[in-house]
């Protein structure tokens, strides 16, 4: 049997942690950020976890990770 080929388009966007967790980046912080609170773009930076319902699809696309 072949390899299983990684999403390459997902392996930009997510990281898995030791404890198997999938991170995420967070969006909206490209454009449009005069209107946003600096409060708000201050948490725009930090990583978020992903929801466990998206996980398992995640984890299918990023094969040995």
């Amino acid at each position: 049997m072949p390899k299983m080929k990684t999403h390459r388009g997902a392996a930009k966007r997510f990281k898995v942690t030791g404890t198997g967790k999938v991170m995420r980046h967070k969006g909206y912080k490209s454009h449009l950020l005069t209107g946003k609170p600096a409060k708000r773009t201050r948490s725009l930076r930090q990583s978020a976890i992903v929801a466990k319902t998206d996980e398992r699809n995640i984890k299918t696309l990023l094969p040995y990770s």
